[in-house]
């Protein structure tokens, strides 16, 4: 493929992503007000609950299966890979910059995660359809596509809800609330601990029953720091049910294919989980537009280390990460594999960073910023990056 080509194969899709996303932030403008603050909010709602797992659990009950979910076993590993780095990355900016301390786990979260779920949806399968694509049929190119990019999103999820949703809650603003609970729980245990010792004679059911008490509360205390429920998100809870189906052979045949009993069940959410990606790109585009409304306090020289980390750094990191993977034979050599391997250490932050910074009321202004920044150049990087891996892996 020559250079033009592959320019061409790499930006289309960049270039369909920020048209829509431009659309998203006129629409969000005060003169027009279609995705005002209200209308977003609504819309959100309705993608996070149905379009999103819809589409999930769709793409992966008709595309993975017991054999496939095996080969690729090394992608949560890849995923896992790219929030630890990024996480050491954001730590040494912090430590360079040394930025307002309420900021610390904002530059952790954003430098760590990526936007594992929107844009390998929209970038991959959209990069089959291209004619100079190095991957083969257009049609069974597009079938694996929606599969590795769904499994990215799902394992995206899984990271954003517990490692950065716990990175940012340690280090939000708000610690009065935890000191508190601690407090609370400590007076707790302390009371516990001491009540045996002023009854020396205490019957067997009366320490069963303390002892499930405690058990009880130290499961409590953990769901509430881990914050389950958040964790078990509609995508996440879609991404386990398409797992299910695709992965046991008597529900898939029962659901999966034009022969099957049910399939108009898969055909049903194949339906709604097509309104996702649009949708999702023009509410990234009205949530954009906060940044370039809203002052902040964060300086440019962090926003720029920022990107440097995220779009610049990371990428390189993981080219040798991978081929590194590929040389030991943890990878099998599918084009479009390694290549969404690739992809997912060039992606700007996730936008769940911005639903969690909302959730504790610390960096908001901020992360607005930083997003407006880190997509706009992502637009760059991320087009010259898809070119450079797509010629890695032809």
């Amino acid at each position: 493929m020559g250079f033009l080509d592959l320019l061409s194969t790499a930006s289309t899709p960049i270039l369909k992503v920020l048209i829509i996303t431009a659309l998203g932030s006129i629409l969000a403008m005060d003169s027009v007000d279609i995705l005002g603050q209200s209308a977003r909010n609504y819309v959100n709602n309705v993608v996070f609950f149905v379009s999103n797992p819809a589409l999930v659990s769709s793409n992966l009950a008709q595309t993975i299966t017991l054999e496939s979910i095996i080969s690729m076993w090394f992608m949560p590993v890849n995923i896992i890979i790219t929030f630890i780095i990024g996480a050491a990355l954001g730590w040494l900016l912090f430590i360079i910059t040394k930025p307002p301390p309420h900021l610390k786990g904002l530059i952790l979260g954003v430098c760590s995660a990526g936007n594992l779920g929107n844009l390998p949806l929209i970038i991959v399968p959209a990069v089959c359809k291209e004619k100079g694509s190095p991957f083969g049929d257009p049609d069974v190119c597009h079938g694996y596509a929606m599969a590795y990019a769904s499994l990215s999103m799902a394992m995206g999820t899984l990271f954003v809800w517990t490692f950065v949703y716990n990175l940012l809650r340690v280090f939000s603003e708000d610690s009065g609330n935890n000191i508190v609970k601690e407090t609370v729980t400590m007076k707790e245990d302390l009371t516990q601990s001491l009540l045996p010792s002023s009854t020396s004679n205490v019957n067997m059911m009366g320490k069963e029953k303390g002892m499930l008490g405690t058990m009880k509360q130290h499961f409590g205390n953990f769901s509430r720091a881990v914050n389950l429920k958040a964790v078990l998100s509609p995508s996440t809870t879609g991404a386990l049910v398409g797992l299910i189906v695709g992965m046991v052979a008597p529900i898939r045949r029962l659901l999966v294919g034009t022969e099957a009993p049910l399939h108009v069940i898969q055909d049903s959410a194949s339906l709604v989980g097509d309104a996702a990606i649009p949708t999702m790109t023009l509410i990234l585009g009205a949530n954009l537009l906060r940044g370039l409304k809203g002052s902040s306090g964060v300086s440019l020289p962090l926003v720029f280390g920022i990107v440097a980390a995220r779009l610049v750094l990371l990428p390189i990191i993981g080219i040798f990460i991978v081929k590194g993977a590929l040389y030991l034979g943890f990878v099998h050599a599918d084009p479009l594999y390694v290549y969404v391997l690739l992809l997912q250490f060039a992606l700007p932050p996730s936008m769940n960073i911005g639903t969690i910074t909302q959730l504790f009321g610390a960096g908001e202004s901020e992360c607005s910023v930083i997003m407006m920044w880190s997509y706009g150049l992502a637009s760059v990087t991320l087009t010259l990056w898809s070119m450079f891996f797509m010629w890695l892996v032809a």
